[in-house]
């Protein structure tokens, strides 16, 4: 084997590229020792701009050739794919949809193709490389690798490429590689973290079940205790008495006025049975409609509400009355009344629960399962966004 290694050509005549791995340091990888004994820089120039790596190969005397690639501060390892399968750049270009090769099992999805040339040689080789000499890569990626079919002349190779994060590099060469990528590389594995699984399937369930629960409490009517209580607004303003009990749920109180084209500021107090005041509240009804030249229009709402709990049973009393009121008149307006608001329409509903809560703290875990699934898949974006297909509308 050392024979075969010293019959591999050299070239040191040119400048070397930045990279902090150097020929002849030895590193362990997949189990595999390998020596760096060459490296050799590929330039493509696309679209006004310049894109540069640098593959370092690898020797292993029990294990063979290997590529190591320095791109934008990322490392991937790459080897020699020896099976069947060929995706070809005439392919891409008459595909319709963007291509899927499937090879022993793994389905790869077309990512990009490069025109690269060699602009630095450094090293041994189990070839001749020259300087200029041209390549046409086709890649496709799955979802832990990438293949690689290249074509210099009338040589094509496949290579199967896979990311080497930074930490295991520096463990594999006993180095401090100074590596600060700023970008998501295609092949780099998302990172899920502690109890991600958990977290993501917990807090969509638990966020589905607070919703469910919400609108189920939403949905419980209740009962009666006032129904369509009607209040002459020359009476205000007035007192009104409303038997409540303390049952640890919600009363509410809707009040519907006879508003058309005009306003009505309510206000309203509540006394509980021993007299002390509860609560004091302001409320305006009003609704407004009309015809311009978009057709006919309406606006606002004769209808308001409020809930309240009640803490103790027993006649609760309801003070009511009309601060503001007016009318409007614009142009294509409909009919406008006398008064802006001649009777008022009372109804009370007590034993009601609320959904609220629930709808907040469904929201929390939502926001907990879109954090969640929102780092997978703004990771997948990241690792896709680098690809040169365009599906065409």
């Amino acid at each position: 084997m050392l024979d075969n290694y010293k019959v591999l050509r050299k070239f040191t005549e040119l400048k070397r590229p930045g990279t902090p791995l150097s020929i002849g340091m030895r590193g362990t990888l997949y189990g595999v020792e390998f020596v760096i004994i060459g490296l050799v820089e590929h330039t493509e120039r696309w679209a006004g701009r310049v894109y540069t790596w640098i593959d370092h190969q690898l020797y292993s005397p029990t294990h063979g050739y290997a590529w190591l690639t320095l791109e934008n501060d990322h490392l991937v390892f790459s080897r020699r794919y020896r099976g069947t399968g060929w995706l070809s750049e005439r392919v891409v270009e008459s595909a319709a949809r963007q291509p899927t090769i499937r090879i022993d099992g793994e389905s790869f999805r077309y990512f990009e193709t490069t025109h690269s040339a060699i602009t630095y040689v450094e090293g041994e080789f189990t070839w001749s490389p020259k300087m200029g000499e041209r390549t046409v890569t086709v890649s496709a990626m799955s979802n832990t690798a990438m293949l690689g079919f290249s074509q210099t002349g009338n040589e094509r190779e496949a290579y199967r490429s896979v990311y080497v994060p930074k930490a295991e590099a520096e463990a594999a060469f006993g180095v401090a590689l100074d590596l600060n990528p700023f970008r998501i590389h295609p092949l780099q594995t998302f990172v899920e973290g502690p109890n991600y699984r958990f977290l993501l399937i917990s807090s969509f369930v638990f966020a589905t079940l607070c919703l469910v629960m919400a609108s189920v409490f939403s949905l419980h009517s209740g009962r009666d205790v006032l129904r369509n209580y009607r209040v002459d607004v020359l009476d205000l303003p007035v007192e009104i008495a409303i038997p409540l009990e303390a049952d640890n749920k919600l009363a509410s109180i809707s009040l519907v006025g006879d508003v058309q084209n005009s306003w009505a500021y309510l206000e309203m107090e509540m006394l509980d049975p021993d007299g002390e005041p509860l609560f004091e509240a302001g409320r305006t009804i009003e609704s407004y409609s009309g015809r311009d030249s978009d057709g006919r229009w309406s606006e606002g709402s004769p209808v308001t509400s409020l809930r309240f709990r009640p803490e103790i049973s027993g006649t609760y009393t309801l003070a009511l009355a009309v601060a503001e009121q007016g009318l409007w008149r614009g142009q294509g307006v409909g009919h406008v009344p006398d008064r802006p608001v001649s009777r008022l329409s009372l109804d009370v509903r007590a034993g009601l629960f609320t959904g609220k809560w629930m709808t907040v703290l469904g929201g929390v875990f939502g926001a907990l399962f879109l954090f969640q699934f929102g780092r997978k898949w703004l990771h997948r974006k990241a690792r896709w966004s680098g690809s040169d297909w365009v599906d065409e509308d």
